[in-house]
C-alpha cells in the first residue's frame, strides 16, 4: 500500500485553486431535483395534526369523519385520547391524502379536546424555572483569591436566546414500498449513510433493504441527523396505503419543532492585571434547549484563564428539543466571554486588540495562529488606525448631536473539524474516463466539487473528467455531515482511492516503458519515468492497459490520519453604524481571518466563510425565538416575523484565507461551522464600542438598542 500524503506546496496543481462548483449550472437552470420536488406516479401528500398548547391531555380524539373522506388513504395516531403531551407542536394524527386540499380538509375534520396543564417556556426565568438541573461545572486554580488581588474587575450579565434552524427546504421526506420489506426513501437529510438503520429500527425491516437517496439538500445546519418521528410514520402511511407519501412540514411547524439553538445566559465577573492579562474568572451560566435542557458552553471560550469557576444550570423547557446548530456551543460561549472581554478591556481603558494579544498565551497550541490572524485582519479592517475608545457614558445628549455613531468590535474563535470515516470506490473505464462513488452527501459547501478536485489533482486529470456520484447508499458508506468533518472524510477517502489506482496503474505501466514502478510518475496526462521525457504514455494509453473491464479500487479514510487534523482559530473584525434615534444597527463591514489547513477548493472555502458571516449577522442582528408564556407556541412562525438577513443586511463582507507556512502545510481541516461563530460577539463589542454602554442580550434589535440607551442616559444623569 502506498504512503498517504498532500502533495507539497509546490506540487499542487488544483489544490488550493479557485475552482467553480460542478453543481452550479445544474441548480442555476433549477434542475437539480430536491426532496420537496419530488413528483413520482400515484403519490400522497401527508400533513400532521399537532398540540396547539404548551402541555395538554387529550381528553377526546375522533379521527373517524376525516378517516371517511373521499381521497383519504392512509391515517395513523400518535398520541389517543387521554395521553398527555409535552410541547406544541407535537404530533397528534397523521394521515395522507390524494391531494394537499384534501388533506388539509381532513385534518379540519378531526374532532379534539384538549385539558391544558402547566407548561414552562421562559428558559431565561431560572429561578422561576419548575425544574432545573445542576449540568456541571469546573473549578481551577484560586479564582476568589486572584479576584481579590486584581487591579480591574469587571461583573456583567449577558444573554444569547434560542434560535431556529430556519433550513429553506423544512425537513422531510418521500417514502415508496417497493416490496413487502423494501423501501426506498428520499430524504433531505445530512447523513444519507445512516438513515437506514434508523428507518429499519422502527419499521421491522432490514436495514440493507432501505434505499435512502439525497442529491440535494436546501439546508440542514446540524438538524437533520434524524429520521425523526413524521419521517417513521411517512413511511407507515406509505406502507399503508401501498404508495409512495410526501411529507415535508410547513413552515410553521419547521420553525417550531425542527431544532433550534440552545439559548445561553450567563453572569460574568472576570479581573486583569495592570498590563491587561486576565487573571480571574468566574461564571454562573443557565440556559435551555426543550425539555432536554442544554449543554454547558465552554467557558471561558478559548482562553484558559489560570484561576477560573463556572457553573451551568440546565433549564428544561415546554418545547421541542434543541439539535446541534452549527458550532453547537461556541457561538452563545463566544458571545458571553468576549463580549465580557470587550468589557474589562473598556474598564482598562485598553484597545481590545490589544488586551486579546497580551492574553493569547492562554490559548495553547492555537497562539501563533491567533497571532497572525490578529495582523491580517488589523490590516483589512485597519483598526490600528481607525479604533477609538467608547465615548463616556456620562456625555448626557451627546447623541442628539451624531445621531448616527460607528464602532468596532472584535472576536476570536475555534473549532476541531476532523475528517470522519469515509469510503468510497474509484473506477477507471478503459476509455479514460473516471468514476467516485461515495454515500456522503453535498450541503451545498461544495463536496462534490472538492472529490473532483482530490482525484482529478493525484491522476494528472482536468476536474471536468471526474465523474461524482454521492447521495445514495448504494455507494460506499460515509459519515455524516457534521462537526466539519465532511471535507476531512470524503477527501481523505477519495486521496486514498486515488493514490491505490496510481499504484495499480504504475504496475501495469511500468512493463510498457521499460521500468520499475518505483520510477515512474504522473504528471498532467500523462504517467512517465521521472527524469526521461522520452519513456512516457498517456492518459489514455495508460487507462487502456486495464483490461477489458474497469479498474476499481477502494479508499477509507479512518478518521484521525495523515490526510486530515484538527484544531482552528479565526479572527473577525466587525465595524457597524448605530441609529440612535431608531436603534437600528446597520453592518458597514465584517472582516473574517480564517485558517482550514489545507485548502481544497480557494471558491468554495471562502463561500462557506461568506456564508457564516451572513448567518451570524442574521443571529445577531435578528433571529430569536418568541415563545408566548401563556399558550407556549412560537410566535414568529414565518419570514415576516422571524427575520433574517438579506443582501441589504450583511454590508461589506471581506475574507482571508491563511495560508503559507503553519497554515496550509497542515493536512486538510473542516470549515463549516468556525464562521459563524464570532459575529454575534464582534458585532455586539462594535456597538458597544460606537454607544458607550452595552446591549447584553442578542439580537441587537432596535428595542433593544434604545433601553441600552436609555439606561446609559438615566445612569449619566445621575452621575451629573
Amino acid at each position: 500500500m502506498p504512503e498517504y500524503f498532500w502533495p507539497a506546496a509546490d506540487d499542487r496543481r488544483l489544490l488550493g485553486t479557485r475552482i467553480d462548483r460542478l453543481d452550479g449550472p445544474v441548480k442555476v437552470a433549477g434542475a437539480a431535483v430536491y426532496t420537496y420536488d419530488l413528483d413520482l406516479p400515484d403519490l400522497l401528500y401527508a400533513r400532521i395534526l399537532h398540540c396547539p398548547h404548551g402541555a395538554a391531555r387529550i381528553t377526546k380524539l375522533d379521527v373517524s369523519k376525516a378517516r371517511a373522506m373521499p381521497g383519504v388513504e392512509a391515517l395513523r395516531v400518535i398520541h389517543e385520547a387521554g395521553s398527555e403531551v409535552r410541547w406544541a407542536g407535537a404530533e397528534i394524527v397523521l394521515l395522507a391524502a390524494t391531494d394537499e386540499r384534501i388533506a388539509g380538509d381532513a385534518l379540519a375534520a378531526i374532532e379534539v379536546e384538549y385539558e391544558v396543564l402547566p407548561f414552562f417556556v421562559d428558559g431565561e426565568d431560572v429561578e422561576g424555572a419548575p425544574q432545573k438541573e445542576d449540568a456541571g461545572g469546573e473549578t481551577q486554580g484560586d479564582p476568589d483569591g486572584a479576584m481579590a488581588g486584581a487591579a480591574v474587575r469587571h461583573a456583567g450579565y449577558y444573554g444569547i436566546p434560542q434560535v431556529a434552524h430556519s433550513c429553506l427546504e423544512p425537513h422531510g421526506q418521500v417514502c415508496r414500498w417497493d416490496s413487502a420489506d423494501e423501501m426506498t426513501a428520499w430524504c433531505s437529510t445530512q447523513a444519507v449513510s445512516a438513515l437506514p438503520n434508523q428507518f429499519a429500527e422502527r419499521l421491522g425491516v432490514p436495514a440493507a433493504n432501505v434505499r435512502v437517496i439525497c442529491q440535494y439538500i436546501g439546508g440542514g445546519f446540524g438538524s437533520k441527523f434524524s429520521v425523526d418521528r413524521w419521517g417513521i410514520e411517512c413511511a407507515e402511511l406509505a406502507r399503508a396505503a401501498g404508495k409512495p407519501v410526501k411529507l415535508l412540514l410547513e413552515r410553521e411547524w419547521e420553525l417550531t419543532i425542527a431544532g433550534d439553538r440552545p439559548s445561553a445566559y450567563a453572569r460574568i465577573e472576570l479581573g486583569a492585571d495592570a498590563a491587561g492579562h486576565v487573571v480571574a474568572w468566574r461564571s454562573r451560566s443557565w440556559g435551555t434547549g426543550g425539555l432536554g435542557g442544554s449543554g454547558s458552553p465552554p467557558l471561558p471560550y478559548v482562553f484558559s484563564v489560570p484561576n477560573r469557576a463556572h457553573q451551568h444550570t440546565s433549564v428544561p423547557t415546554n418545547t421541542a428539543g434543541s439539535r446541534a446548530w452549527r458550532a453547537p456551543n461556541h457561538p452563545q460561549a463566544c458571545f458571553l466571554t468576549l463580549s465580557a472581554l470587550d468589557d474589562l478591556a473598556a474598564a482598562l481603558g485598553m484597545d481590545p486588540v490589544e488586551m486579546l494579544r497580551r492574553n493569547l498565551a492562554l490559548t495553547g497550541r492555537l497562539e501563533p495562529i491567533y497571532r497572525q490572524e490578529l495582523k491580517v485582519a488589523d490590516e483589512l479592517m485597519g483598526w490600528s488606525r481607525r479604533w477609538r475608545p467608547r465615548p463616556e457614558r456620562s456625555q448626557v445628549g451627546r447623541w442628539k448631536d451624531a445621531p448616527v455613531l460607528h464602532g468596532l468590535g472584535v472576536s476570536v474563535h475555534t473549532w476541531g473539524g476532523r475528517g470522519h470515516r469515509s469510503n468510497c470506490e474509484l473506477s477507471i473505464h478503459p476509455d479514460g474516463s473516471v468514476e467516485v462513488k461515495l454515500a456522503s452527501q453535498d450541503l451545498g459547501t461544495g463536496t462534490r466539487t472538492a472529490i473532483a478536485i482530490v482525484v482529478a489533482e493525484t491522476l494528472g486529470l482536468a476536474v471536468k473528467d471526474v465523474k461524482v456520484s454521492i447521495g445514495d447508499t448504494r455507494y460506499p458508506p460515509s459519515g455524516g455531515s457534521g462537526g466539519s468533518t465532511t471535507i476531512g472524510g470524503v477527501s481523505g477517502s477519495t486521496r486514498r482511492a486515488a493514490q491505490n489506482a496510481v499504484e495499480e496503474l504504475f504496475a501495469r505501466a511500468a512493463p510498457e516503458l521499460d521500468a520499475e514502478p518505483g520510477e515512474l510518475e504522473v504528471r498532467v496526462g500523462y504517467f512517465g519515468v521521472r527524469g526521461d521525457a522520452g519513456r512516457r504514455l498517456s492518459w489514455k494509453q495508460v487507462a487502456a492497459l486495464v483490461g477489458p473491464s474497469p479498474l476499481t479500487v477502494t479508499g477509507v479514510n479512518p478518521g484521525p490520519g495523515p490526510l486530515n487534523d484538527s484544531g482552528v482559530g479565526g479572527v473577525q473584525m466587525a465595524e457597524v453604524a448605530v441609529d440612535v434615534e431608531t436603534g437600528i444597527v446597520r453592518v458597514e463591514k465584517m472582516v473574517a481571518v480564517q485558517d482550514c489547513g489545507l485548502i481544497v477548493d480557494l471558491e468554495t472555502a471562502e463561500s462557506q466563510v461568506y456564508g457564516g458571516l451572513t448567518m451570524g449577522i442574521s443571529y445577531a442582528l435578528s433571529e430569536e425565538k418568541i415563545l408566548d408564556p401563556a399558550t407556549g407556541r412560537m410566535l414568529n412562525v414565518d419570514y415576516e416575523s422571524y427575520k433574517l438577513a438579506g443582501l441589504g443586511d450583511v454590508g461589506e463582507l471581506v475574507v482571508h484565507m491563511m495560508t503559507g507556512p503553519g497554515f496550509d502545510d497542515r493536512p486538510v481541516i473542516g470549515l463549516g461551522e468556525p464562521p459563524v461563530i464570532s459575529p454575534g460577539a464582534a458585532l455586539a463589542n462594535a456597538v458597544a464600542n460606537a454607544l458607550g454602554v452595552r446591549v447584553p442580550h442578542l439580537p441587537l434589535t432596535p428595542e433593544r438598542v434604545l433601553d441600552a440607551l436609555d439606561r446609559a442616559l438615566t445612569a449619566g444623569k445621575e452621575e451629573a
